[in-house]
């Protein structure tokens, strides 16, 4: 399956990074669009479809002089004229790269992107800054042995918020922590078919006009997964993941043996 990559935004919170977007920050020595990317390839879907926007220009330049010997063991004969790689990574990929404008929503990036899933039954769509190893192999049966147009993975929601309850006169009734009461929320790893562009129209954004479409016709679907999830948003995100990667074997990458990427 075709897998449409949302990698436009400006990360306005990651800016202490300067002009390098945030699919481009990395977690120990690849950026974290390709965890994302090397994810999707693990179950065997190795067609990606980039929809650019800010940062254009990186993401492209690093993938046009991807060097596999720099994230890979290899051995140099004859004088450094000869290279083995031990292992390769993104050999089998096939990347598309589309402008989908600066400024663009989720929604309008899709649509732009478009000619590229059309002739596609089934698509996958995420976000290039979520990671997690929720199993898609699974996710995919149940969603096309269904009728639903779109279905999402459903999280818990990062437990350093409270929510407050209050009556009336505003004075507050109960505080409670959002990752307790089964709260859950939108975990940014999408199944759509084709027909989900039968849903949303030009200038609309997906999860807001396009799902709620959805909703009023009982064809969105949510798939709950208490395994690992995470999102870089912020500094201290980004710190996590950096620390999970030098524990070795991090929980998103269901790809490694012995904690180190194939």
């Amino acid at each position: 399956m075709k897998v449409v990559i949302f990698c436009g935004g400006q990360g306005l919170r990651l800016r202490e990074y300067g002009p390098v977007p945030k699919p481009m920050i990395p977690i120990g020595a690849r950026p974290i669009l390709w965890h994302v990317m090397r994810y999707y390839a693990h179950f065997g879907h190795t067609e990606f479809i980039l929809c650019l926007g800010h940062g254009a220009r990186a993401i492209k330049e690093y993938f046009l002089h991807y060097k596999e010997a720099l994230s890979n063991d290899f051995v140099l004969t004859d004088g450094g004229r000869s290279l083995e790689l031990a292992g390769r990574d993104i050999e089998d990929w096939r990347i598309t790269f589309v402008d989908t404008g600066l400024h663009a929503s989720i929604g309008e990036r899709l649509l732009a992107v478009r000619p590229f899933v059309a002739e596609d039954e089934v698509f996958l769509a995420t976000y290039g800054d979520c990671l997690t190893d929720a199993p898609l192999d699974a996710l995919i049966r149940d969603f096309t042995a269904g009728e639903a147009v779109a279905g999402l993975l459903s999280v818990k929601p990062p437990g350093f918020f409270d929510l407050v309850h209050q009556g009336p006169d505003g004075s507050v009734t109960a505080i409670r922590n959002v990752g307790d009461g089964g709260v859950r929320m939108n975990g940014g790893f999408f199944l759509l078919r084709r027909s989900i562009f039968d849903h949303l129209r030009p200038g609309e954004e997906l999860v807001v006009e396009g799902f709620q479409r959805l909703i009023d016709e009982r064809r969105l679907m949510a798939y709950p997964w208490d395994g690992f999830w995470a999102t870089m948003d912020t500094l201290s995100q980004h710190r996590e993941l950096e620390e999970l990667n030098e524990a070795g074997r991090p929980p998103w990458a269901v790809w490694t043996t012995g904690g180190e990427p194939r």
